[in-house]
């Protein structure tokens, strides 16, 4: 059980007041592993995330195109059921997320008509081809990010890929986690990616292992998570090796009283460059901020971890 306690530690927070440097960062992953959760219990959570005072860090709902039915009648469901959950709640956001790279693009955006569509997510290995499938299909207005696998951004063709997508409308997008250990890149090729995207002035998201603020070995799997504070406080630098430096930081203080020493300016590089994550957990990632001070909620928040 995750709990935000009622009020914070840091003497600049403000209760029910979401910082700058976490406005819509968290993407609500909840229906993916390792968390799972079922569409029909993931809509409801998802709409009271949306009316709760913590509304301004939670990003769109993350969907699968092969779960869009099923999603559909689950938030036709919930709507059904008004009451508290419903309360401020207007359309629907959904992220695309498209593992199956571009020709899933057409029939996932037809079956997305019902929904505020928030984003895409194309996973690919060619980025060209790609970007030449979202220049044709994509509405104007919807965002989008590319991934490719981890093994095509290294070196030279990390280069090649990020000077593609820096000539496009579209952002970069990083795996940071998953269900082995080797899904987990080290500081030093995460380094490489971010500072490649910070030099070119492209944006990017992230995905997986994020959902806590701190690096950290998990005690369970004994996989090296990075922390979502790391990547934020990283996101800054050109420099690969001073990059890797703040991504191998595990002191949550240390990094918290860099936080509380950013310039308005450093704020809004860092969102500029660092746009979001997608977290199976919206409870976990701000009750860590909470507990560094950098959160302070007007009342207590219970969710089940996920």
């Amino acid at each position: 059980m995750s709990t935000l306690p009622s009020e914070g530690t840091s003497p600049g927070t403000v209760p029910g007041v979401i910082p700058e440097l976490f406005r819509e960062l968290f993407d609500d992953a909840a229906v993916f592993p390792p968390g799972n959760l079922p569409v029909a219990e993931a809509v409801p959570a998802h709409r009271v995330h949306r009316a709760a005072w913590y509304a301004e860090a939670v990003g769109p709902f993350l969907c699968g195109a092969g779960r869009l039915g099923e999603l559909a009648t689950a938030v036709a469901a919930a709507q059904g059921q008004g009451g508290t959950a419903a309360a401020g709640d207007g359309p629907f956001r959904v992220g695309l997320v498209l593992p199956g790279g571009s020709t899933e693009l057409a029939p996932a955006l037809a079956a997305a008509a019902p929904f505020a569509l928030a984003g895409v997510e194309l996973a690919t290995r060619d980025a060209a081809e790609a970007v030449a499938a979202l220049d044709r299909l994509l509405p104007p207005d919807v965002p989008a990010a590319v991934e490719l696998p981890r093994e095509l951004l290294r070196g030279d063709d990390l280069d090649a890929v990020l000077d593609v997508l820096v000539d496009s409308p579209y952002r970069a997008k990083f795996r940071t986690g998953g269900l082995v250990a080797e899904a987990f890149p080290d500081e030093d090729e995460l380094a490489a990616f971010l500072t490649g995207c910070a030099r070119r002035g492209l944006p990017y998201k992230c995905t997986a292992g994020l959902h806590n603020a701190v690096r950290h070995t998990d005690r369970e799997t004994g996989f090296e998570h990075h922390g979502f504070l790391n990547v934020l406080l990283a996101a800054q630098e050109t420099d690969r090796a001073a990059a890797a430096a703040v991504l191998a930081e595990r002191d949550g203080a240390v990094l918290a009283k860099a936080v509380r020493a950013l310039t308005d300016r450093q704020v809004t590089v860092i969102r500029n460059s660092f746009t979001a994550f997608g977290t199976c957990s919206i409870a976990e990632p701000l009750g860590d901020l909470a507990a560094l001070g950098l959160l302070s909620s007007p009342s207590p928040l219970h969710q089940e971890d996920r």
